[in-house]
């Protein structure tokens, strides 16, 4: 297993490098989110660790945009409020600065614990439309293309979809079923993953025959596709 660490300060870099090390993890280290996001697919990790300047909130949001692996925040001191909306955004553990060593390896720890026992293995295979999903190792089969392997996010959104095939189902309720929280759906957050799952599975991306969009409403999986 292995984490991905972000962050720009060296000496604070140094520290959590340990940190991660000493909680059993390999570890991989980058400055720059956005580049880190874009390369997710080839370089997945098993947890992350955000510890970059601004806005903590659009870098969870990013995050979240890709995976559902641990995220674990470090940041400046901030006040409850901010610290409640990171947790709710996707956070699963926000640390303010100054921290210690020593209980920061035992939250990692436990992060790692919790998260081990969410496998995807229990669920059914499912097929409809020409397209087989297999949740054992999160692969889809359409016809005429190769099997592709989906991130956590493109897997949660096509098995939603495809046990309530030819429902409608709106943008809410698909935040709520993908990334996991009921507050107001982002309209922005699920319209890129769609994008990005219709890349995977669609013959013509643009002109979409299994995740159709319902205008003003959200999107249907087609079981009628031939």
């Amino acid at each position: 297993m292995y984490a991905m660490l972000l962050a720009q300060n060296a000496d604070e870099k140094a520290v959590l490098s340990l940190v991660l090390q000493r909680s059993g993890l390999a570890v991989t280290t980058a400055v720059a989110l956005e580049r880190a996001m874009q390369s997710w697919l080839e370089r997945p990790a098993d947890l992350i660790l955000l510890a970059l300047e601004g806005d903590p909130l659009e870098q969870v949001r990013r995050v979240r945009a890709e995976t559902e692996v641990p995220l674990l925040v470090i940041t400046d001191p901030i006040d409850e409020r901010l610290h409640c909306e990171l947790l709710e955004t996707g956070a699963d553990l926000v640390v303010p600065r100054p921290y210690g060593v020593r209980l920061l390896i035992a939250q990692v720890k436990a992060l790692l614990r919790r998260a081990g026992g969410v496998p995807f293995t229990g669920l059914p295979r499912l097929s409809g439309a020409g397209l087989t999903l297999n949740p054992a190792d999160r692969t889809v089969q359409v016809p005429d293309l190769p099997s592709r392997r989906l991130t956590h996010l493109e897997f949660r959104l096509l098995y939603t979809l495809m046990i309530h095939s030819g429902q409608t189902l709106p943008t809410d309720l698909i935040v709520e079923r993908v990334w996991g929280y009921s507050e107001e759906g982002d309209k922005d957050l699920v319209r890129g993953l769609v994008s990005r799952l219709r890349a995977k599975i669609e013959p013509d991306p643009r002109n979409p025959r299994f995740i159709v969009t319902v205008p003003g409403v959200g999107y249907v999986f087609n079981p009628e596709t031939e």
